[in-house]
């Protein structure tokens, strides 16, 4: 299993590259609202650009279960694991 610090690094280069923000650092219990720019259009892309950099995809019910970054890293983690 991929582990919590590598998900949430990568996850935050992604998101900070992707909303043009510098040094940003996401936790297990960051929401989007709490992160400058993340919008609803900005949610679709970063899920996008998180599928392709972990090799995952995820179901619309999953897509919609999602309410902090932590829950986001359990997927990606728990799809990873089934990928293997």
């Amino acid at each position: 299993m991929i582990s919590d610090e590598i998900v949430l690094s990568r996850l935050s280069d992604l998101v900070a590259d992707l909303l043009e923000l510098n040094e940003l650092k996401l936790s297990r219990a960051t929401r989007a609202n709490d992160v400058e720019g993340w919008d609803s259009f900005a949610h679709v892309r970063i899920l996008i650009a998180a599928e392709q950099a972990f090799g995952v995809q995820f179901t619309t019910a999953e897509i919609a279960s999602l309410d902090t970054v932590g829950d986001l890293v359990n997927l990606i983690q728990a799809r990873s694991a089934g990928s293997s």
